[in-house]
């Protein structure tokens, strides 16, 4: 058959890298689809698109690279938004490629066509960082490789591109694409905000580095080394800095010592992290001295603390301050004033009865591979995990960004899909209902993900908050299914498990090769919050 614009589509993502694209076909995409089939490209098909996004977003962090989201014309599309409002927080950078009504509909001439919105756009244009409509196929090559470039330029971030439906059906027009250029805009910090950093942290008798999701990279623990400092990780940022490093204070963001801790800092190096809510214990951190804030994203420099605003990509800012810096002779100052933070920490937390959380974490810990990549859902484990897990050199993720519901698991398939070893993916009951049907998706393609269920009974964080908030909780409490005969009924092995079983049946799991499901029946609690004690 002749080529289409959705060939030219394919032909394009192709000679810009691509080689895994996840979505669900509709009537508007059908040449798109038609013209994946004749690729090379795999094609790994979701069962809503909100879960395709959310796949696409864990397949775009663990490649570091733009992933391909393919869907059809308004509610196909629509459903996307949780992904890409996540994918925006997280800077992964997805590219959407959605369908669209015929051209003659473009412009809310209201010509009744399915799926019709009158500015489909519209939707995207404040939540991904870059949104074009493409209205001939001979657009479509600079329009891909001008979405694919703002998509890695730092920050990251989500990108969306529309083409009509008589578009990607008409002929292509074109000869066949071999060869695209791109290449992301480099942020490299301004020289004179380099040497006033490097003057201010030379300086420093008390100097802490926040490390954020963009501080990745040798530089951090080279920066850190030189200077002597404390590394605090952000929940965006864990895996950044070694966990077990002497230097490490970990992320016990929501712990009022850590926030003193960072306050009492002479100089306070922020890289890669807009000291939003989570990061500073939900505005109870006050500095005390100076902010040098490193960030990528020109909105959020200096948006919630006055600091030295650096506005770069954090590993270029690293990479010229680790230059810069005079390096300090190693008098084990600031690994006492580690080691006693984290032994402060671990004494608050003692007097609070969480034997039972403490021992499923250690169990998860214990039984999960090092370097194992792990996908946390919006669940009280989950929220353990931003401060308490120990990577082991795993990349771990969260929908911490955005805070929606129904991430771990499709975002695991889509980190699966990426090849390598397994994936732990962690859901509470009513989170894992948001993702249950991606359980075919698993099945389909053996995908080596180990899903973890804690099953409450309900939505077990936000029972805690209306408790204590109102003194009782309402519209918190689920009927759910038997996750272990529902996971069976697609093929996918399952495992009831205890607390005390735990370790064993998730080691167990992971040596299947397969996907697994189990399922923790536990009512968990969380920590003592730290910022209400605090006006």
């Amino acid at each position: 058959m002749s080529r289409t614009g959705g060939d030219v589509v394919v032909e394009t993502l192709e000679a810009l890298g691509a080689s895994t694209v996840f979505g669900i076909p509709g009537q508007h995409a059908l040449g798109l689809f038609d013209a994946v089939r004749r690729s090379k490209l795999r094609y790994v098909g979701s069962r809503t698109e909100v879960n395709a996004a959310f796949a696409a977003d864990g397949h775009a962090r663990i490649t570091r690279s733009v992933t391909p989201l393919l869907v059809s014309t308004g509610p196909g599309a629509l459903q996307t938004l949780a992904g890409l409002q996540e994918s925006a927080a997280a800077s992964a950078p997805v590219l959407g490629i959605s369908s669209q009504i015929p051209l003659a509909g473009l412009g809310g001439v209201r010509g009744g066509y399915l799926h019709e919105l009158t500015d489909q756009l519209a939707s995207f244009r404040h939540i991904v960082k870059h949104a074009r409509v493409v209205r001939r196929a001979s657009q479509i090559p600079s329009a891909l490789a001008e979405a694919w470039e703002i998509a890695l330029t730092a920050p990251h971030g989500p990108v969306w591109l529309e083409i009509p439906q008589d578009v990607l059906l008409g002929p292509a027009g074109v000869p066949p694409v071999t060869s695209v250029s791109w290449s992301p805009r480099a942020l490299p910090p301004r020289p004179e905000l380099v040497a006033e950093a490097v003057r201010l942290l030379d300086g420093a008798e008390r100097p802490v580095v926040l490390a954020g999701g963009g501080a990745s990279g040798p530089e951090l623990v080279e920066l850190a080394e030189k200077l002597r400092a404390p590394v605090v990780s952000t929940f965006g940022g864990k895996g950044n800095f070694p966990w077990e490093h002497p230097l490490s204070a970990q992320s016990w963001l929501e712990d009022r010592h850590t926030t003193e801790f960072l306050a009492d800092a002479d100089v306070l190096l922020v890289a890669g992290s807009g000291l939003g809510e989570l990061s500073s214990n939900y505005r109870t951190f006050r500095p005390r001295g100076t902010v040098v804030q490193v960030e990528a994203d020109l909105g959020k420099l200096e948006a919630n603390y006055p600091a030295l605003g650096i506005h770069a990509d954090a590993r270029l800012a690293l990479r010229a301050l680790v230059s810069g810096v005079t390096a300090r002779a190693a008098d084990g100052v600031a690994e006492r004033r580690v080691a006693e933070l984290l032994s402060r920490v671990r004494e608050r937390l003692r007097g609070q009865d969480l034997d039972l959380e403490l021992e499923v974490l250690h169990a998860v810990r214990a039984a999960v591979p090092d370097g194992t990549p792990t996908c946390w859902d919006m669940t009280i484990l989950g929220y353990w995990a931003w401060s308490a897990w120990d990577p082991r050199g795993g990349a771990q993720f969260s929908a911490q960004g955005a805070g929606g519901l129904g991430y771990g698991f499709p975002a695991a398939l889509g980190v699966a899909a990426a090849g390598g070893g397994p994936v732990l993916a962690v859901s509470g009951d009513g989170g894992a209902m948001y993702g249950i049907s991606e359980l075919a998706v698993a099945a389909q393609h053996g995908s080596r993900v180990v899903w973890l269920i804690v099953d409450d009974g309900g939505y077990g964080i936000l029972r805690e908050y209306m408790t204590d908030a109102f003194g009782q909780a309402s519209g918190t409490e689920l009927a759910r299914p038997d996750f272990v005969a529902l996971a069976a009924s697609f093929g996918v092995p399952a495992t009831r498990s205890t607390p005390g079983t735990l370790r064993e049946d998730l080691a167990k799991a992971f040596a299947d090769g397969g996907p697994h499901v189990v399922v923790l029946p536990a009512v968990l609690r969380m920590f003592a919050p730290t910022h209400l004690e605090h006006p």
